[in-house]
């Protein structure tokens, strides 16, 4: 062996030295899973798009018809209840003009000595059932207030089942579908697994050493240097890789996902 080889090999000993290596699967960078938030039957799945990256359209759509009917007959509701209440609150301003002159006359009659009790008396039982009748209007309005506030409850819950029966997941890619057409679901049943493959992660379990020198460490992918980091680093040990540290590198898309990569990480 020459002294340009062993000079290599030296040299080559010492980088090994202060280089850690890991072995990582090139994940998605975000899996997520989706669970019904609603009840009903599967109408349609779009299984031609499993692998492909989704657009605006739904790949699952549950059954609303019921949901449609019901927020049809709510919104007639709510503006035959708005009528009445329009109409309520132009009788209590009337009633409230009428009482306050009314109010304002038996003040009047009752100083005045040349009118009989008879007369008072009746003067006052006219007030009395005005403002009654004032009382009355006003308890029908806020009932109505009510009902209308408890229906408009209940049309936000509807319009959000309509929603959540039509699945998009735009720019994700469709991974794996859990229901049939035909089906019947439930809340939380599993319906479909998406996946962020706009960049990928990497998963790695560091060693004490490197997790307290992470700052100066280059990461190697494969042999080949990189300008990535160690985006995110636990400073807890792992609950099934003990003594180990989990950390994370976010990497661009490669072609491929779910492969096995060599991730070096060398102090330089």
């Amino acid at each position: 062996m020459n002294l340009f080889k062993i000079i290599i090999l030296f040299f080559i000993s010492l980088l090994s030295l202060n280089a850690s290596e890991y072995y990582s699967r090139v994940e998605p960078f975000e899996v997520r899973k989706i669970s019904s938030d609603v009840s009903g039957i599967i109408l349609s799945v779009n299984e031609d798009m499993l692998g492909r990256k989704l657009s605006k359209d739904a790949f699952i759509i549950i059954d609303a018809t019921l949901d449609k009917e019901e927020l049809k007959a709510i919104n007639s509701k709510l503006r035959y209840m708005q009528d009445i209440l329009d109409t309520n609150e132009k009788i209590l301003t009337n009633l409230k003009d009428s009482l306050e002159k009314k109010r304002a006359n038996y003040e009047r009659v009752k100083e005045m000595k040349i009118k009989s009790s008879v007369e008072k008396d009746r003067e006052f039982y006219d007030l009395v059932a005005s403002e009654n009748t004032s009382l009355a209007t006003q308890k029908e309005i806020d009932t109505l207030h009510n009902q209308m506030t408890d229906l408009s409850f209940r049309k936000a819950q509807l319009t959000r089942n309509l929603s959540d029966k039509v699945l998009q997941a735009e720019g994700f890619t469709l991974y794996s579908l859990d229901v049939k057409v035909g089906q019947v679901v439930n809340k939380a049943t599993p319906l479909a697994t998406v996946v962020d493959t706009s960049k990928a992660i990497l998963t790695i379990y560091l060693d004490e050493n490197d997790l307290k020198n992470r700052d100066n460490l280059s990461v190697y992918i494969d042999g080949k240097k990189s300008n990535y980091k160690l985006d995110r680093v636990l400073n807890i040990a792992d609950s099934k890789n003990i003594s180990k540290y989990k950390a994370q590198i976010i990497i661009k898309a490669p072609k491929l996902f779910s492969k096995l990569v060599k991730v070096e990480l060398r102090d330089e």
